[in-house]
C-alpha cells in the first residue's frame, strides 16, 4: 500500500498521541499499550546517537544508527523484530496499511516510523541528523505503508 497523502499528517487524539518534550524525548500517551511505551522508550534512548550509515545492522546495540538500524532497534524493543533489517526488508515486514499505534513508511533507501502520532526518523534537520523525534511533517509520496501486527 502506498501512502496516499502528499504529506504525513496524523489525527491528534488526547490519550492516544505522544508529544515531544523540549529535551527532544517523547512522552507516551497514557492509553498506549505496553509494547508502544517500550518502543517510545527505546526511541528516546537513541535520540543522542549520531547517524552512522550501517549503524545497528550487525547488532541492535551500536554507537550510532542509520534509518533501518534505528527502526529495527525500536521494533525489537516492542517485541516485534528478532534481528535487524535493512530498509529494503521493510517492504515485506508486518502487514500492509496504517497501524493504530505504529506505522512504518518505507521506500527504496529509507524507512521511518510513526509511533502514537509522532515521527521517529533519521532524516531532516531538526536538532541535527540521527535518530530523532521530528515535529515537522514529511512528504510521503513514493513511500509504502506497513505496520507491526496488532499495533
Amino acid at each position: 500500500m502506498r501512502a496516499s497523502e502528499r504529506y504525513l499528517t496524523h489525527r491528534f487524539d488526547y490519550g492516544n498521541t505522544a508529544y515531544i518534550a523540549p529535551n527532544g524525548k517523547a512522552t507516551a500517551p497514557p492509553r498506549a499499550p505496553r509494547r508502544v511505551k517500550r518502543m517510545i522508550a527505546a526511541a528516546n534512548a537513541l535520540t543522542e546517537k549520531p547517524y552512522i550509515y550501517g549503524g545497528g545492522h550487525r547488532s541492535f546495540y551500536d554507537r550510532g544508527y542509520d534509518c533501518s538500524g534505528a527502526t529495527s532497534f525500536v521494533l525489537h524493543a516492542g517485541g516485534k523484530l528478532d534481528r535487524p533489517l535493512v530498509s529494503q526488508n521493510f517492504f515485506d515486514y508486518g502487514k500492509k496499511g496504517y497501524g493504530k499505534w505504529v506505522t512504518i513508511y518505507v521506500r527504496k533507501g529509507h524507512v521511518f516510523l510513526v509511533i502514537a502520532g509522532l515521527r521517529f526518523d533519521t532524516g531532516g534537520s531538526w536538532r541535527s541528523t540521527g535518530p530523532r523525534w521530528k515535529p515537522q511533517r514529511r512528504g510521503v509520496n513514493g513511500y509504502y505503508v506497513r505496520h507491526p501486527r496488532g499495533l
